[in-house]
């Protein structure tokens, strides 16, 4: 365990055990380590929980970010990579237990349960392999987005037709008359199931939710045992039926048809426990999340407004209603041998609660995490669907729903509004949602009163999977631009709507559009990483401009309005480093200055030096040297002032770390120079780069095994592994497409990569974990990776 949080430093070592051994007598884990306070009094049934898990964990994830909690009898995971870790690695960490009964029942609730044949086995969700990939390979087709785009329709009709009971009142509880039954109906719809006793089945899914995660009172146990037992035998009176049919449209018939071809892989059991186990996935997950995303947008009136005005912003927005309160708060693992979690040594045997909703909430990997932005880039990184091979099958049917009901709302009342009220949470660890959403509008100002064709207006299609990073922007004012340097523009950019910006981090970058042309130009942020009003970025007019240059200097002017995207940070300063080499060569200054910043402030030794050719060709040095006094180190070419690079890195410094941001020239040249200094002392980041540039005549064609997703795709010699992975349907993030920026990383499981990009240290291509679609390539036949 990491140290007590009742009287945590202000930085905690994440690996070992630093916590005083010999202090007060304390509660042990199972390892030996003495329990903290924090962690013994740790208790996800409480409200504090149930109303905001990422809060009410964050002491966790800033000081104890793997604990045991004694009543739980779980250790408590809550970082973003820990957790991500643990969904890759479903051999160490099995999933067989969650859906396992996370408080134990008695026995006259286990008698009844019994009564009933009750034999809930193994499903998707809690199968370890070798059984687990065959069956979500075979049962997988339905959840293509080939096959899902048919169910659009009717999610449209319904959330039409349910809309259109409510929308004169005024007033209305959309849990209780809409988003419970809709998403319960798209789900019997998609799994082939009638449509009768839609109430009852509503009782039975919140029964099983609470017979599973839940801290049902013994006097409770029964009731809810009863009804999960009637759950029980209607989803096999179901599915009864549905053999009758096998021909019929729906996931289970499918299944059904599948058994015939594969009767060793899907078998009668596992259809029942599908079958009830469909039911809850399916219904459940997507009504909570609807609801945390409605109460999330209405919280944010200017969020709301902006995706009123703008539905392209919708497919984000959900994404980033899932990161920020998703509807699945934690999911629970079992350790099959002894590991080391965060540094913290597990035995074999134990119970683990993941808690995704925190890792959601890490600003280690979401900048500004408790911000809701839903213009946020990387919003679709969130684990609320899981990672890996376990990640849900039915994310993108989700997705699809929650955007046509976010469209619906938006187009037909715009002006509605939270109305006073306290939200409930049916106390469980892992799935939450509101019970009641009370909403409020004017009924004499909605719009197809107005115009009666805005019930009905024609939509385009939605988007199943995640979101493009390249279809959103952000809106900014250009607050002031002035010339720093010769043929350097300085710029302060504002939010259009004078609020603030994301919080960011030294190194990083926004994208910014030029205009109408199609370009799209990166630059590094330069200001003050604490000035959450404004970005700052310097703009040079490159001789040999391909436009985006020319375009910023001609256009940016004050008051201009641009659109941006980001900001995101694959050049990230190393916080822990014992002492810090900056260098930049010309416009380079702009991240390393930013850098130079940051180590000041948390006292870090650094030292900055500054190259350029002449000194009116260099940017902010007044400010620099009014900053960092001696620290700053300049050498302006014309006046015989070269950085003799074999002296400044001669001698390696233990701890130390060497930034730099320049010419390739320069960057060349120091790798060479920093040969000798302990692996990946040097980071770098370049200013452009051929690696896409591909020359089929030189190339050969590679398979890549998409080990979570069940499929191998062929990549010929004329396309990149990124084009390939687009044509299948796969979605990855990119940007630059150069090797430059990191957006398009996946992760390598298996087979040696030929590594072109400008973005890994030389550690991580010898580690061969993983590549950038964009550019690089298999050195073999084949890749396996984890996608």
């Amino acid at each position: 365990m990491t140290a007590s949080t009742a009287a945590a430093p202000a930085s905690v070592p994440t690996g070992g055990c630093p916590f005083a051994h010999g202090a007060a007598p304390a509660p042990s884990a199972p390892n030996g380590c003495p329990v903290s306070h924090a962690a013994a009094a740790f208790d996800p049934f409480s409200d504090g929980y149930q109303q905001d898990p990422p809060e009410y964990v964050r002491w966790a994830r800033e000081q104890e970010p793997v604990f045991y909690s004694p009543l739980l009898g779980y250790w408590v995971v809550t970082r973003y990579e820990d957790i991500k870790a643990i969904f890759r690695d479903n051999l160490t960490f099995s999933p067989s237990i969650a859906l396992e009964k996370i408080t134990p029942t008695g026995p006259e609730a286990n008698a009844v349960l019994a009564s009933y044949g009750f034999a809930l086995n193994r499903t998707l969700v809690n199968e370890d392999e070798p059984a687990h990939m065959p069956r979500r390979r075979a049962l997988m087709e339905p959840f293509t987005p080939e096959h899902l785009k048919h169910h659009e329709p009717l999610v449209r009709q319904l959330a039409r037709e349910y809309v259109d009971r409510f929308i004169d009142d005024g007033r209305a509880d959309l849990v209780d008359q809409m988003l419970w039954e809709v998403p319960l109906t798209v789900a019997l719809h998609f799994l082939g199931v009638p449509e009768e006793d839609m109430d009852t089945l509503r009782q039975y899914s919140i029964a099983h939710t609470v017979n599973t995660w839940g801290r049902p009172k013994p006097e409770e146990q029964v009731a809810v045992a009863h009804a999960v037992g009637n759950f029980w035998q209607y989803a096999g009176q179901v599915l009864d039926k549905m053999r009758a049919n096998p021909d019929a449209p729906g996931w289970m018939q499918y299944g059904i048809r599948m058994q015939k071809q594969l009767p060793e892989v899907v078998t009668d059991s596992y259809l029942h426990s599908m079958m009830m186990a469909g039911i809850v996935a399916a219904h459940e997950t997507t009504a909570n999340a609807t609801a945390n995303a409605m109460k999330l947008l209405l919280q944010h009136p200017s969020a709301w407004r902006e995706i009123c005005e703008d539905p392209g912003l919708i497919p984000n927005a959900v994404e980033e209603c899932l990161r920020h309160n998703g509807s699945v708060a934690a999911w629970r693992r079992l350790a099959t041998k002894d590991v080391s979690v965060g540094g913290i040594a597990i035995p074999a045997g134990s119970k683990l609660l993941i808690v995704t909703s925190s890792a959601n909430h890490d600003e280690r990997h979401f900048a500004d995490a408790d911000l809701f932005d839903i213009r946020r880039d990387n919003a679709s990184d969130h684990l609320t669907f899981g990672y890996g091979s376990h990640q849900c099958m039915g994310k993108n049917l989700a997705r699809m729903e929650m955007q046509v009901f976010l469209e619906e709302f938006t187009r037909r009342l715009p002006h509605m509004r939270l109305a006073e009220q306290q939200f409930s949470y049916v106390p469980n660890t892992s799935f939450r949602g509101p019970e009641h959403l009370w909403v409020e509008w004017d009924p004499t100002a909605n719009p197809e009163r107005r115009d009666p064709g805005a019930r009905d207006g024609e939509r385009a299609p939605v988007r199943i999977g995640e979101p493009t990073g390249h279809a959103l922007t952000r809106p900014v004012v250009v607050e002031r631009a002035e010339p720093v340097a010769e043929g350097i523009l300085r710029l302060r950019l504002v939010a259009a709507d004078g609020g603030t910006l994301p919080r960011w981090s030294p190194g990083a970058h926004i994208d910014v559009e030029c205009g109408d042309t199609g370009l799209s130009r990166q630059y590094s942020l330069c200001g003050d990483p604490d000035d959450a009003r404004a970005f700052e970025i310097a703009v040079l007019l490159e001789a040999e401009s391909r436009g985006g240059s020319a375009w910023m200097h001609a256009h940016a002017r004050e008051g201009a309005r641009l659109r941006i995207r980001g900001p995101r940070n694959h050049f990230r300063l190393d916080e822990g480093a014992q002492g810090l080499v900056l260098v930049a060569g010309g416009i380079g200054i702009t991240p390393i200055s930013a850098m130079a910043r940051r180590a000041q402030a948390l006292g870090i030794p650094y030292e900055l030096h500054y190259c350029g050719r002449r000194r009116s060709t260099m940017a902010m040095v007044d400010a620099l040297r009014a900053l960092h006094g001696e620290r700053l180190h300049l050498h302006v070419g014309d006046e015989g002032g070269r950085l003799d690079l074999a002296e400044l890195l001669r001698v390696p410094t233990p701890g130390t770390q060497v930034y730099a941001c320049g010419p390739t020239r320069l960057l060349d040249a120091l790798a060479a120079r920093a040969a000798h200094w302990p692996e990946d002392s040097l980071r770098v980041e370049h200013f452009a780069s051929t690696l896409g540039t591909l020359d089929p005549s030189q190339e050969h064609g590679f398979e890549a095994e998409l080990k979570d997703s069940g499929l191998t795709i062929a990549v010929r010699p004329d396309q990149t592994l990124l084009q390939a992975l687009r044509a299948a349907n796969i979605d990855v993030q990119s940007d630059c497409e150069e090797g430059l920026c990191g957006s398009c990383e996946v992760a390598v499981v298996d087979g040696e990569i030929d590594h072109r990009d400008r973005v890994l240290t030389r550690a991580e291509r010898e580690a061969n974990r993983k590549m950038m679609s964009c550019c690089s390539r298999a050195c073999g036949q084949k890749i396996v990776l984890q996608l």
